[in-house]
């Protein structure tokens, strides 16, 4: 039994779709995944706090009249923030208070801007019915920060049935940006997604991302969902309770036919009690490394692959999952598993403090997979 994600990624526009199928017809359709080479920055690209280029100047959203007092509707104050810097960009700063937001409209930031929430800020969606929204947008831009605050969702509150992308921060074919100390929680769909803009037959992913220290919680679909991207850095996190709509993954790798998603790392962070797996891995997914994670709670896997190659799994903790802690699947190849500890999971069938159940209870590998490697791995003690 595993969870499959049965609706291909929505995050973009309709148009933007016809130019990614054009671009696929055009380029991916050539290039088998197969034949995708060792990535040439394979070698310690990551840092958990980049320096990014951020313009001198400061704005406060309350110069610009916003109020932060839980009832007045601040979207058009903060952007007037984000609008009055130069054109070299600078820092927004949102002092404490509850900032009501239009995320049909959002807060779309610059180039070179850094959006800066006091701890004791909040940024929340004002209840809406679309089936899409987006509370931050970061799209085709370069050099911009997210840090500190609360954003908070509609989930709750949201007028309407239908749809699953109301989205915390979109960031798309946009590069070098950090997301830190940020807590996002209770949005109609993903508490953040990062992928791409297709844009004249040309797929602009997004790239060099990092996410460090930031807690996604009780979103309807997804606590982050990752498209065509590359270089992304996702560490010191934490995803947990995600529950609505499927896949309810605390991450989810879906580019599905898109374009590519390669040059993953995603370190050091916390899956847990979400109603799907923990983190979830579709095709067009590659060079993917998951270190010193735990996975724990989850109604469905800890880990799954379904299709994605290339993956280096070491040193991670996986137990107490409804199913197996790591599930390789479809026509996943080149993983190594290496020094991981899977213990008591597959908790819907069997005791989680029952000894034995088999090596299947903890890690499991499909009949079409290839080029697997197991070793050095502590599993449930056998009875």
């Amino acid at each position: 039994m595993m969870y499959t994600h049965n609706t291909p990624s929505s995050a973009q526009p309709a148009t933007a779709k016809r130019h990614l199928a054009k671009y696929l017809m055009l380029a991916v359709g050539s290039v088998t995944l197969s034949a995708v080479p060792l990535p040439a920055a394979a070698a310690s690209w990551w840092n958990a706090n980049p320096t990014i280029s951020i313009g001198s100047r400061t704005i406060n959203v309350k110069d610009m009249g916003a109020r932060g007092n839980g009832t007045h509707n601040d979207t058009a104050a903060i952007q007037a923030a984000v609008n009055a810097l130069p054109s070299t960009g600078g820092t927004v700063f949102v002092p404490a208070g509850r900032y009501m937001v239009d995320a049909l409209k959002s807060i779309n930031l610059r180039s070179n801007t850094r959006l800066r929430l006091d701890p004791s800020a909040e940024l929340v969606v004002i209840p809406n019915s679309a089936g899409r929204y987006h509370l931050v947008k970061v799209h085709n831009r370069k050099n911009v920060e997210i840090v500190g605050g609360k954003m908070i969702g509609d989930r709750a509150k949201h007028k309407g049935t239908s749809g699953e992308w109301g989205y915390g921060i979109n960031i798309s074919g946009s590069d070098h940006v950090l997301v830190r100390n940020v807590t996002l929680s209770n949005f109609w769909g993903d508490g953040m997604w990062i992928g791409a803009l297709g844009r004249n037959s040309r797929l602009d992913r997004s790239s060099y991302v990092t996410i460090n220290n930031v807690t996604s919680s009780n979103n309807r679909r997804q606590g982050l969902s990752i498209g065509p991207a590359r270089n992304v850095y996702i560490v010191n996190s934490t995803f947990k309770d995600t529950k609505g709509t499927l896949p309810e993954a605390g991450i989810d790798l879906e580019p599905m036919d898109q374009g590519p998603t390669d040059t993953i790392r995603i370190e050091n962070n916390v899956f847990s009690g979400n109603n799907g797996n923990g983190v979830e891995l579709h095709k067009h997914v590659s060079y993917v490394t998951f270190k010193g994670n735990t996975f724990t709670g989850n109604r469905g896997f800890g880990l799954m692959s379904i299709g994605a190659h290339h993956l280096t799994i070491r040193d991670n903790h996986a137990t107490r999952n409804g199913l197996a802690g790591v599930r390789m699947s479809g026509q996943t190849h080149h993983a190594d598993i290496i020094t991981n500890k899977l213990q008591y999971n597959s908790t819907r069938y069997i005791s989680p403090t029952r000894l034995g159940g088999g090596t299947s209870r903890d890690i499991q590998i499909g009949d079409k997979t290839y080029s697997i490697t197991q070793s050095n791995n502590t599993l449930t003690p056998k009875r």
